[in-house]
């Protein structure tokens, strides 16, 4: 047979493709394992994540001298604490070598000869000879067929898919420890008598009380920075309004050529000098918005309707400086802002009120005041 003959029936595509086709259908499975991993050990019947809850003690020591021993809860996700596993097929190689050997060997040889028989006297003695001659022939033929087909795959773990990650940062954001319990101790980690127990317990109280208000104090100041720094914005639209609208006056006049240019030159000094004072205005205002509010907070008669004067804001009605008025394109958003940032501002003065009131009663009670 022919060399070329023994590569005939091959279906090289087979051989090729199957390993290629096995090794997606790995992928599929072992993609099916991680999310079934994930369904069975991370979320239980009711598509809640499943969560290990760890306990542990602290002690901190207060400002009167005693000590809290608090019992701590911290509930974990368990996707977060266990190698998840996630198989990928990186790489397939396919190798596939043939080898054909054939070789073929013939050896004929051929002996010709005859058989001899004799005798010879030589004396006394007699002696016989004889002698023969063969032919011979071989032939030899030898043949070697072999293949090779291998098949390398790898795959390696990639940890936590990118968007399972990202729902385990979000949850940590909100993985806080929680109080169970607390016991108040003496400095020394003892039990206090009843009077010094009795005492740390208001005194315990009053501190949680502290720390509450100071929360409520941070989201109300939280809010009453965001309404300052939208008011700083619309002020800031209605500036660039106006310089915008100058600004189409201003190249208006220089196109204008029945102007002598000594008369435009003067009245763009003017015009110049209207935005000028416009600017200020509204710069005062986003310089000193929060003073303004809070001016405006403890006074409550003021600021109750429209923009207020306080602000002392003026517009353009074209080159001419006039007061800040409702028919102003933010006038209204301006007004608004204004409104929620005065009642943001009542809400944080009467927290902050409410703080010194108790941090004054906490001061009382640690020097031994009983006041009513």
């Amino acid at each position: 047979m022919a060399i070329a003959e023994q590569f005939a029936g091959l279906e090289m595509d087979k051989l090729i493709g199957a390993p290629l086709v096995a090794a997606a259908d790995a992928s599929i499975s072992l993609a099916n394992s991680t999310a079934d991993f994930i369904n069975r050990v991370g979320f239980d019947k009711n598509n809640n994540a499943r969560t290990v809850k760890f306990m542990y003690q602290q002690r901190s020591v207060n400002e009167d001298g005693t000590s809290n021993l608090d019992e701590m809860k911290v509930d974990v996700p368990i996707l977060a604490i266990v190698p998840i596993p996630n198989l990928q097929v990186d790489e397939v190689n396919v190798l596939f070598d043939m080898e054909v050997k054939q070789s073929e060997k013939r050896d004929m040889g051929m002996d010709v000869g005859a058989t001899v028989t004799g005798s010879l006297g030589v004396g006394w003695a007699k002696v016989s000879v004889s002698g023969s001659v063969s032919a011979h022939s071989s032939h030899t033929r030898s043949s070697d067929n072999s293949a090779k087909y291998h098949v390398d795959v790898r795959a390696a773990n990639h940890g936590i898919p990118e968007g399972l990650a990202r729902v385990l940062d979000m949850m940590a954001v909100n993985i806080s420890p929680s109080l169970v319990n607390s016991t108040i101790k003496d400095g020394n980690g003892q039990n206090l008598a009843e009077d010094a127990r009795l005492k740390a317990e208001r005194l315990k109280g009053l501190r949680q009380e502290i720390s509450q208000i100071e929360k409520r104090l941070s989201a109300a100041q939280d809010g009453l920075d965001n309404d300052i720094r939208q008011l700083k914005k619309i002020a800031s639209t209605q500036q660039n309004i106006y310089q915008s609208n100058m600004l189409r006056l201003i190249n208006s006049l220089k196109k204008d050529e029945s102007r002598e240019k000594e008369q435009g030159d003067q009245t763009e000094i003017v015009y110049g000098q209207a935005m000028d004072e416009v600017n200020q205005s509204w710069n005062m205002l986003k310089n000193q918005a929060a003073d303004f509010i809070k001016m405006l907070a403890d006074n409550p008669d003021t600021g109750k309707e429209g923009v207020s004067e306080l602000f002392a804001l003026k517009a353009l009605k074209e080159e001419k400086v006039i007061s800040y008025g409702e028919e102003e394109s933010c006038y209204k958003a301006l007004e608004s802002t204004q409104k929620n940032a005065i009642a943001s501002q009542i809400r944080v003065s009467q927290i902050e009120t409410e703080l010194s009131s108790k941090k004054q009663e906490y001061n009382d009670a640690i020097a031994g005041k009983t006041g009513e």
